[in-house]
């Protein structure tokens, strides 16, 4: 079993937020309607359940953000070493440093999971309509936007609603 050496949870009180389901569409560079999996990956808005609707997790129990802290900074700084003619937008392009960030959250989950055996987890917060900058603020961790040192990667676990 995978034990992260850094502390990787914290308990929060989610802000509940629906319009941050409006950043999946909202355009970005070579993407003119926003995500391209709005509306067809599985936990992706419009079809992703809210956490307000009280039918994902129970907001009156605990309900913790587990994170992954990737060092942006470091990765920016050996890519551009690597690849001294790329532009600032190459060098931070989410396709060379998120798979191995989220494969670290995935392991931080597993990790929580099985030492809290009845929780579920939201691998994508945002999608469920929690505002996830305000949430970690209260919860004392300052998120970066857009990142500059760090990108968190984060998840919310918690006690299932009773059907």
């Amino acid at each position: 079993m995978y034990w992260p050496e850094e502390k990787f949870f914290v308990e929060v009180k989610p802000v509940i937020d629906n319009t941050m389901r409006s950043l999946c569409v909202a355009p970005y560079p070579d993407h003119a309607h926003g995500c391209p999996n709005f509306n067809k990956k599985r936990g992706c808005p419009p079809s992703a359940p809210l956490l307000k609707d009280l039918i994902l997790l129970d907001i009156r129990q605990h309900i913790y953000a587990i994170y992954n802290v990737f060092d942006f900074k470091t990765h920016c700084d050996k890519m551009r070493e690597k690849h001294p003619d790329w532009s600032r937008r190459q060098i931070e392009c989410c396709l060379y440093w998120q798979g191995t960030a989220r494969k670290h959250l995935k392991k931080k989950i597993e990790a929580f999971l099985w030492k809290h055996p009845h929780y579920i987890h939201i691998e994508c917060p945002e999608a469920a309509g929690v505002n996830l900058t305000e949430t970690m603020r209260d919860a004392g961790i300052t998120l970066e936007w857009p990142p500059v040192n760090y990108a968190y990667q984060i998840a919310l676990a918690g006690i299932p609603v009773e059907p």
